[in-house]
């Protein structure tokens, strides 16, 4: 662990976690119902921007305070719900994997060039599936086929885009946002 990972956040670091969780907030309520249940959500596109845009720790620790927030029961998640219930109902693995897939994309983003990049928007978005499977198993009571059906299989080909897309404009926003000063390198 380096000496920047044990120090606190300053002023602009909280800022900035701030935005990033309202950003992911945000984007939760752009939405589209699924059969299952599960619905499309650009959280997951959200996400791994933050993580890439702030790296992986504020990334990490902005997806933490959404996470909290909304399982505290403010109106965070999609459809403008929030609450313990919503994180122990079938999409709460997905909800709290958060975390983990911000934490890779700016794992992924630190390494340096794409190829990394992509590798760690890739894990991340493999972990928030087998997690919100696993959880989905166990709240629906479940197979993990039924899971698959409902979980994943449907959002592969928008996974997909959004993970192209999170990786070209999270770059892109982190440099803009570097060069004016906004963000330290």
């Amino acid at each position: 662990m380096n000496k920047r990972q044990n120090q606190k956040l300053t002023v602009q670091e909280i800022t900035q976690v701030g935005l990033a969780a309202a950003l992911i907030s945000i984007m939760a309520q752009i939405s589209i119902p699924m059969p299952a249940g599960v619905p499309m959500t650009l959280q997951t596109f959200a996400v791994p921007l933050v993580g890439i845009i702030l790296g992986s720790r504020k990334g990490t620790i902005a997806a933490l305070v959404y996470v909290l927030l909304g399982a505290v029961g403010l109106p965070v998640f999609s459809g403008f719900t929030g609450g313990i219930g919503i994180v122990l109902g079938v999409t709460g693995g997905f909800i709290v994997s958060f975390p983990i897939m911000a934490w890779m994309a700016g794992i992924g983003q630190e390494k340096g060039g794409y190829v990394r990049l992509y590798a760690g928007l890739i894990l991340g978005a493999v972990i928030n599936y087998l997690i919100g499977m696993a959880w989905f198993v166990v709240a629906a009571k479940s197979t993990w086929a039924t899971a698959f059906t409902a979980c994943v299989l449907p959002f592969i080909p928008t996974t997909i885009i959004k993970i192209v897309l999170a990786g070209i404009l999270g770059k892109k926003m982190r440099e803009v946002m570097i060069r004016a000063g906004a963000l330290a390198a």
